[in-house]
């Protein structure tokens, strides 16, 4: 979620645009998976018993998802910060975030976190509207809105990262040459022949995952927020986000050998659902006693953390050699869905939800209406993107940043 003009040296990197939209469709699925299983947080969800096939399906889809989609975002993110901070200096550097991920994030809790929370009770006839604007001076004046930030925490947590990483170069590295073409500052030269990491270190870092992860549980277990804030994910977020970093400047992503990353993407794939499946039986989830794989001194919720971050570690790595291979390119359609992705993800709340209770009437079961919101609700919010947010004026210019 950051500049779309972000390169390197080498040229657009096609494939790494590939990689954000496709978790960006995915980010919209595990939305449409919360409304119809109840598991997690979100605007809209249709009250129904489910079976324990259902739960089964639900639930690895959504822990997997947790597992690997954000942190592999950050890991992106954080991998085009040192580029971008070369080129602009701190002070452009950080009104460029402001913009792209500040802004959108404004717009999100200003306005779209109260349209969601009216618009369940509004489109089933409720009175609500006669108190909204009581109770969006109320949001306001409590200062509630900090916590409105819906799925633009990323986007908010991204802004402080790149805060934190901006500060760092300023006081305590020299400032690079920022003399370059006509086309901007020219960026610090990456490593191209150094280092490159092996299955221990991929272990290692799992493992570092894991243990902060635990620790934070501790205080933070899973399904509590700070604002808004998932406390208990953000080990994951923050080491990647400097993974990334880190990988820029040994040009790493470029050199993953692709041995490497197929063999910890087939141990995710193969090896996952199974230690998942497992772990969950063991622990007592079919009891339905959830509560000590989410944190605390337990030995599921060690157990939980430590398959999350090898799912998350192998997933992503695999991902990135995949596409890097066999996806560094795009056609028309590649196109539309890169240029749209960022405004789908800020606003595909609203037409998830406003699709989601369209499908109310229906009494199909919950997997196969899970398969019908995601078949419209995803093309329906690039669609929107493409034709009307981002020829909005002002607001299609921050999009298209």
């Amino acid at each position: 979620m950051a500049d779309m003009a972000e390169m390197t040296g080498r040229g657009r990197l096609l494939f790494i645009d590939n990689i954000r939209w496709t978790v960006i469709v995915l980010v919209v699925m595990v939305h449409a998976a919360v409304t119809y299983s109840g598991l997690g947080h979100w605007y809209y969800y249709e009250r129904r018993e489910i079976d324990a096939l259902s739960g089964l399906f639900f639930g690895f889809f959504l822990s997997s998802a947790q597992a690997f989609s954000m942190g592999l975002l950050f890991l992106l993110a954080g991998y085009f910060v040192p580029g971008s901070f070369d080129r602009k200096g701190a002070g452009r550097f950080l009104r460029d975030r402001a913009v792209r991920l500040g802004i959108p994030t404004l717009i999100f809790m200003l306005l779209l976190e109260p349209l969601l929370s009216l618009l369940p009770a509004a489109v089933r006839g409720d009175p609500v509207l006669s108190s909204a604007g009581r109770d969006y001076l109320d949001y306001i004046l409590s200062i509630e809105f900090l916590g409105g930030t819906g799925p633009m925490w990323f986007a908010a947590a991204l802004l402080i990262f790149s805060a934190a990483y901006a500060a760092f170069r300023s006081l305590s590295l020299p400032q690079p040459d920022l003399k370059g073409s006509e086309d901007g500052p020219r960026a610090l030269p990456m490593d191209s022949d150094g280092w490159l990491p092996g299955h221990r270190h991929l272990a290692a870092l799992a493992l570092l995952i894991a243990a902060a992860a635990f620790a934070i549980r501790l205080r933070y277990p899973i399904g509590t927020d700070v604002l808004n804030m998932q406390l208990c994910f953000f080990a994951q977020y923050i080491i990647l986000f400097i993974v990334g970093i880190a990988a820029f400047r040994m040009d790493l992503l470029l050199r993953i050998p692709p041995a490497l990353g197929m063999a910890w993407l087939k141990a995710a794939v193969t090896a996952g659902p199974v230690v998942w499946l497992a772990m969950m039986l063991a622990g007592g989830a079919t009891s339905g006693d959830l509560a000590p794989f989410w944190g605390g001194l337990h030995w599921q919720s060690a157990a939980y953390a430590l398959w999350e971050s090898f799912f998350c570690v192998g997933l992503s790595l695999g991902i990135i050699v995949l596409y890097r291979d066999l996806w560094n390119r795009q056609g028309s359609l590649e196109r539309f869905l890169s240029e749209n992705y960022f405004s789908v993800y800020v606003f595909h709340p609203p037409i998830l939800v406003l699709v989601s209770l369209a499908l109310q009437p229906f009494g199909w079961h919950p997997v196969a209406k899970f398969a019908a919101a995601c078949s419209i609700a995803v093309p329906l919010s690039f669609l929107a993107s493409h034709f009307i947010l981002r020829r909005i004026p002002l607001l299609g210019a921050v999009l298209r940043k």
